[in-house]
């Protein structure tokens, strides 16, 4: 064809290399943008979780050793989520704010070895709480279960202060209880802990993609559900909502949870505050991408690696994900 055509624009001249692509990227991940969720238990061994292929419920030892490897690639931040025996679990799940317990032992073995690792503490009652739930049970006069908001609050606080108390660099509270970043910021300040940040689950949804996750932790609830207290799928304006709540409160980060479902949330709250913005990629993301990629229907490193670009250009600051040490080793 000798006449060729006349386009004044040709998108395309700016992806003819590698170089020139990476001149014009838009949205860059980084090692730092990522957490490391760590499930962690009191036994002398390390287990591999079969729901969450990959992970696993660490010792105290297993755990430092893991973070240490995640240090090696540039993970900085991790994520503490334990597994409670049975029998210290209880109604009022006064082990959460057991000075000497998992959680606090946990923080202080990490901050021995590693005092340079951000250590992110989850806030919330479910893997304490002999009912399952994220707050106290009642059940009243017709057997009908309700989980207390506040009297549930008070204990949060409790539990915020006691992580605090063992060196956690920031908390997170995960149950979605109203007015709970308030109380906790409160209790946080006057135990002269001003300067321990709160990453507020803003919009965690009633999701079914945390079962691998309550497998991991056997927090799942011994009856009723949450919808409750976490938020209805098919609501946005509410997640907004929400999120103002948690910010005129105090927090400091706001989350979304999940995130690949959530994308739209993500890019709403991000245009509503300036706050930095966390978003969680939850267990039933993470096994999907693994059993896919096991199956060879897909490539497990290059879809893990779309999804969290996807994640943060939807407006996430950070994101806590199972692949955090495998995506920081590709980086």
């Amino acid at each position: 064809m000798s006449d060729k055509l006349n386009f004044s624009s040709r998108p395309r001249r700016n992806r003819k290399n590698p170089a020139v692509r990476g001149l014009i990227r838009e949205t860059v991940l980084q090692t730092e943008d990522l957490i490391y969720p760590l499930f962690l238990h009191s036994d002398d061994s390390d287990v591999a979780l079969e729901s969450m292929p990959d992970c696993h419920r660490w010792s105290l030892r297993g755990l430092v050793e893991e973070v240490g490897r995640a240090r090696d690639v540039g993970v900085n931040s991790v994520v503490l989520f334990p597994a409670i025996p049975e029998e210290l679990k209880t109604s009022k799940a006064e082990e959460c704010y057991n000075p000497d317990g998992l959680v606090p032992a946990a923080i202080r073995v990490i901050k021995e070895e590693y005092p340079d690792i951000s250590v992110i503490t989850d806030v919330a009652l479910d893997p304490y709480n002999s009912d399952g739930h994220d707050g106290v049970v009642e059940v009243d006069s017709k057997g009908e279960l309700h989980v207390v908001n506040d009297e549930t609050v008070s204990i949060l606080c409790k539990q915020a202060l006691c992580h605090a108390e063992a060196g956690a660099d920031i908390v997170a509270p995960s149950d979605m209880m109203d007015g709970r970043i308030a109380e906790i910021r409160r209790s946080l300040d006057l135990g002269n802990f001003e300067t321990v940040s709160i990453m507020s689950y803003a919009a965690k949804y009633a999701s079914a993609y945390y079962g691998p996750f309550r497998g991991a932790l056997d927090s799942a609830p011994k009856a009723g559900d949450k919808k409750t207290y976490q938020m209805d799928p098919a609501n946005h304006r509410e997640a907004v909502r929400e999120a103002k709540l948690d910010e005129a409160e105090g927090a400091d980060i706001l989350m979304v949870k999940p995130a690949g479902p959530y994308l739209d949330i993500i890019s709403k709250i991000r245009a509503e505050s300036d706050l930095p913005l966390a978003a969680y990629q939850v267990s039933g993301e993470y096994l999907m991408i693994k059993s896919a990629s096991k199956d060879g229907w897909i490539d497990e490193s290059k879809v893990a690696m779309e999804s969290l670009i996807g994640i943060k250009r939807a407006g996430a600051d950070m994101i806590l994900t199972y692949f955090a040490k495998k995506i920081a080793g590709m980086l």
